[in-house]
């Protein structure tokens, strides 16, 4: 499965805690959906996952995505905040002039991001208030025919990804 670019397919995938949604980054609407499917407001922004530091180069700014892949932090279940590009649209990165990527190293979640041939967003599959999907039963109960789903078992993380603010160091969520 090779999505185009701007499609509008929604995926379920496997990340490292739990299911997420996901989809491409650039596809204004189908981002819009997630956030519909959500219940989450748009200024909030949303989290990029990418197999490898090259994918993430249209959304960062390019010294500190290049400090960030040189620090061997990557790939981890660790997002940092990092400056947003010019390029970056506000639907990835909310009302911030920064942006959530995390290089993961979980297999399923990377192998969605290599067939797709760029990076996804990665949004934890959950309307708000609710615990994030961790079984395909739960998917196919919470959404349905609303989503695609990949192939895959979660990791064994029990919490969602660290997100550490690049700039300050200033842990966000543990």
């Amino acid at each position: 499965m090779r999505l185009r670019p701007g499609a509008e397919t929604v995926l379920a995938y496997p990340t490292e805690s739990c299911y997420g949604l996901g989809c491409d980054p650039l596809a204004a609407r189908a981002v819009r959906r997630i956030l519909r499917l959500k219940q989450r407001p748009e200024r909030k922004g949303v989290i990029l996952i990418a197999a490898d530091v090259r994918q993430l180069v249209p959304f960062v700014q390019p010294q500190a995505l290049r400090e960030a892949g040189m620090s061997g932090i990557w790939p981890a279940g660790v997002t940092l905040l990092l400056p947003a590009s010019r390029r970056c649209p506000s639907w990835i990165r909310g009302r911030h002039g920064s942006v959530a990527v995390r290089v993961t190293a979980h297999g399923a979640a990377r192998r969605a991001c290599l067939l797709c041939g760029h990076a996804l967003v990665s949004t934890s599959a959950n309307r708000a208030g609710q615990r994030p999907a961790r079984t395909a039963r739960e998917i196919e109960r919470r959404f349905g025919a609303q989503v695609r789903r990949l192939p895959g078992r979660i990791g064994k993380a029990r919490r969602p990804s660290r997100i550490v603010d690049w700039r300050s160091g200033r842990v966000l969520r543990e």
